[in-house]
């Protein structure tokens, strides 16, 4: 996928409407006492939300709403795939990664497709509140927003589970792996 801001029909909207209100349907677990009505209104509000849902799904995101923000008023939605998502692996942290790389550079950096896509990469903590919903990343691992401090030092930070346990990990930045992808948040 070159943009993720592709266009899409008002069919295709429909369609994606249609997948999120049955995952939503289907994990309840994920957000207690909401209910889609709520949701629909929120997204029918902001069309340029829908657009980075559609490109959370087209990269294989799977998002779902994990909570609501009573101060906003918004809904949250996170990267609920069981792995991390298929279209966005294989990328290096950042562009200062992506540039310091003399050889095999990947097609792109994280930081700039989440960017790109209208999301926000997921916090160790919002990594961690996502793994009390379920089990994920038991065979991938992805990226997370890494602190400023380590980042300058050249690294960055990813998470996975493995034996029961969410491990977070660093690497340098420049690194970039097939199982090894990102998850991101958006509200509305």
């Amino acid at each position: 996928m070159d943009s993720y801001k592709e266009e899409f029909s008002a069919e295709e909207q429909k369609e994606f409407f249609a997948i999120w209100k049955v995952r939503f349907e289907k994990n309840m677990n994920r957000h207690k006492d909401l209910d889609w009505t709520g949701v629909q209104e929120k997204l029918d509000a902001h069309p340029e939300k829908v657009r980075s849902l559609v490109a959370m799904e087209k990269t294989g995101g799977e998002p779902d709403v994990v909570g609501y923000d009573q101060k906003t008023g918004e809904y949250i939605f996170y990267d609920c795939s069981p792995e991390s998502p298929k279209g966005r692996r294989s990328l290096c942290y950042d562009l200062e990664a992506h540039k310091s790389r003399k050889e095999f550079k990947p097609e792109n950096n994280v930081i700039d497709v989440a960017a790109d896509m209208g999301i926000e990469l997921l916090t160790e903590e919002e990594y961690q509140y996502l793994q009390q919903m379920g089990k994920f990343d038991t065979k991938t691992s992805s990226w997370i927003k890494t602190p400023a401090n380590i980042r300058e030092l050249g690294g960055a930070v990813f998470c996975d589970r493995r034996y029961e346990t969410v491990f977070v990990y660093h690497n340098g930045a420049e690194s970039y792996y097939a199982a090894r992808g990102f998850r991101g948040s958006l509200r509305v």
